[in-house]
């Protein structure tokens, strides 16, 4: 097996997987104790449904902090996922994008849209498995949710985008670790800005998606009503 560099399994500002309740979770999970697939597969599966498709503060929070949430979008849920399989060993490093805001629509109100920027940055997580790169982004949705718009959906086309989803199979989106891509968003993909090794480096040189008096609206008050829709989906459907 290729030795990858120790950037790799670094700890970050961000990824603070030394953390008492990341060390705590860790050892109450067991997961060092699993084979590298198998721990990758725990890991992903928490992160997925256990941590809520929902929206965050900020989208540099540290990965204790998301787990203090219990909740996560894209890129704070992708925090976690790399903080997390990093503290068991395995090597992961960060891909940057934007994707069109359209994919969010229904997930975000139609009230709220005027304040979504045209472009998001969004991002998923690569992780080192068989001597290769494995892409993860089917972890951004809990199952609980994605199943709703499934319902609400079914009998439509395959092809589906919003409720921040984007896939060319709605019915059987590549969502479950098997050793290979997850997606869930992939195909609204605006811009690829490429890989880093650390999701601190990326957002001190492409920030974050709001700026000025949209970020302190949005941190106080509009992800808020964005949190109660989706909770609202995820309980009782798409109305």
């Amino acid at each position: 097996m290729t030795k990858l560099p120790a950037d790799f399994l670094k700890e970050t500002t961000m990824l603070d997987f030394n953390h008492p309740q990341i060390k705590t979770l860790i050892e109450q999970r067991k997961w060092c104790d699993l084979s590298p697939y198998d721990a990758i597969g725990a890991i992903y599966s928490f992160v997925r449904d256990e941590i809520h498709f929902g929206y965050n503060a900020d989208d540099r929070l540290p990965a204790s902090q998301v787990l203090k949430d219990g909740y996560g979008q894209c890129n704070t849920k992708g925090t976690l996922l790399m903080a997390l399989l990093r503290s068991v060993g395995i090597s992961t490093r960060f891909h940057g994008f934007t994707i069109f805001n359209e994919l969010q629509r229904g997930a975000i109100p139609n009230y709220l849209f005027f304040f979504a920027p045209k472009r998001i940055i969004h991002s998923w997580v690569e992780v080192y498995y068989n001597d290769r790169w494995i892409n993860l982004e089917g972890y951004i949705l809990d199952k609980s949710y994605l199943m709703q718009v499934q319902r609400s959906f079914a009998g439509q086309s395959e092809a589906f985008s919003g409720y921040a989803i984007s896939t060319k199979c709605l019915t059987a989106p590549d969502i479950d670790w098997k050793g290979e891509d997850t997606y869930i968003q992939s195909k609204a993909i605006a811009d690829d800005f490429g890989e880093y090794n650390q999701p601190d480096d990326f957002y001190s040189s492409h920030g974050s998606n709001l700026s000025g008096v949209k970020k302190i609206l949005f941190r106080y008050v509009l992800r808020h009503l964005m949190n109660l829709n989706v909770n609202k989906i995820r309980f009782n459907g798409v109305s």
